[in-house]
């Protein structure tokens, strides 16, 4: 299935997606990283806040997504075009960050131990993963996918993550780099959104991007509306007009005690 990303449609959300990049990056300990490697930089508005933190390192940014490279070119990040399972720590690799990737990964597990193994010493690696797969968000959207409707335009459905909890990431990290110092957590984000369909929306640029690269502009318009009131029946607004969008998310933090 190709994954078309829409970075403009990703970034209607930003100060939101933003917040989880900046309570990820706060736990990481390095002072003087000599290279910091941001894997699935998206349009790269969040690297330069890597380059801010340690202005002394060299920073590297990747993503999967050729509209996504040529969006952090254009806001000034040396993006280059690659994939996450090509990824090896350099010996100066001192940080690596993954925001919100890895769940598109199933193998990521035998990833992070790799990557983990490879560190040089005081080494950081600091992820951060969508775990909201049994939400009503995704679970609505993935028993439409899989009506008889929609299973023969999509029949890949919508993708399963297979997210881990912090217990089991933090048991991989810690078996795969014995003594670092690990720090595991999850925290569910309360999103105030607004609009007619904002839960479609927010989906539409993240959960529902491998299913938009299979349909055409009519069917993808037809399944937005189809969605559009399973979702306000789930999240109905509140008398203010706010919907109210809990988002689940894992963090995971490698690095030197």
């Amino acid at each position: 299935m190709t994954h078309t990303w829409d970075p403009a449609l990703y970034r209607h959300h930003d100060d939101h997606r933003a917040r989880p990049f900046l309570d990820l990056v706060a736990r990481v300990g390095a002072e003087a990283p000599r290279e910091v490697v941001d894997l699935g930089c998206g349009p790269g508005h969040l690297t330069g806040l890597l380059a801010e933190r340690w202005p002394a390192a060299r920073v590297r940014a990747s993503d999967a997504s050729p509209d996504m490279v040529a969006a952090a070119r254009e806001n000034g990040v040396d993006a280059e075009l690659a994939d996450v399972r090509d990824f090896a720590p350099g010996r100066e690799t001192d940080v690596v960050v993954s925001n919100a990737v890895l769940h598109w990964v199933p193998e990521h597990r035998d990833l992070l131990a790799r990557w983990a193994a490879a560190l040089p010493d005081g080494g950081w690696l600091a992820i951060q993963v969508p775990g909201n797969e049994v939400s009503p968000s995704h679970t609505i959207a993935r028993d439409l996918l899989a009506s008889p409707e929609w299973s023969g335009l999509v029949p890949e459905g919508l993708p399963a993550y297979g997210v881990g909890t912090p217990e089991e990431y933090a048991r991989l990290l810690a078996g795969a780099r014995p003594g670092a110092h690990v720090d595991c957590w999850e925290t569910t984000y309360l999103h105030p959104l607004t609009g007619d369909d904002p839960v479609g929306h927010w989906i539409a640029g993240s959960t529902l991007r491998p299913v938009r690269g299979v349909l055409d502009d009519a069917a993808w318009d037809r399944l937005r509306a189809e969605l559009a009131p399973r979702l306000r029946a789930a999240y109905p607004p509140d008398d203010a007009g706010v919907t109210w969008f809990g988002f689940r998310r894992v963090f995971a933090v490698l690095g030197a005690r």
